[in-house]
């Protein structure tokens, strides 16, 4: 069963940088789609970041060039290293995971397993 849980986050001025991690664990290592979604009060959840098991990335076109997704797959670790950040980056972020991924399609389309979730805030 695959599990994540997320950590770190915070708050931080505008300009600043935070990371977020996430533990991925029951994932299958030889074809996944690992990604981040973030969803603002008020607002629908939107996908951040996202990355497949032959290395690809792919970013929402606002945190392009400002965020990095990547995994550490011997540690199982998932990161979002966020800098630039702007107040309109203010969200709860989820670790987030495709288990149909295996059938195709574009990594990132859809997530059928969040973790809980974790705070991020930037203050203007």
């Amino acid at each position: 069963q695959v599990q994540l849980v997320e950590s770190g986050g915070g708050s931080v001025n505008t300009g600043g940088s935070l990371n977020v991690s996430c533990k991925a664990t029951g994932y299958n290592a030889n074809t996944y789609c690992l990604g981040w979604t973030r969803q603002a009060p008020g607002k629908e959840r939107e996908g951040v970041a996202a990355i497949d098991s032959l290395g690809r990335t792919y970013y929402k076109h606002s945190v392009q060039g400002r965020f990095t997704i990547s995994l550490d797959n011997a540690k199982n670790v998932l990161y979002l290293q966020m800098d630039s950040l702007k107040p309109e980056d203010t969200a709860m972020y989820h670790c987030a995971a495709d288990l149909t991924y295996y059938r195709g399609g574009l990594c990132g389309d859809i997530y059928n397993r969040w973790g809980q979730g974790i705070q991020v805030t930037v203050s203007a």
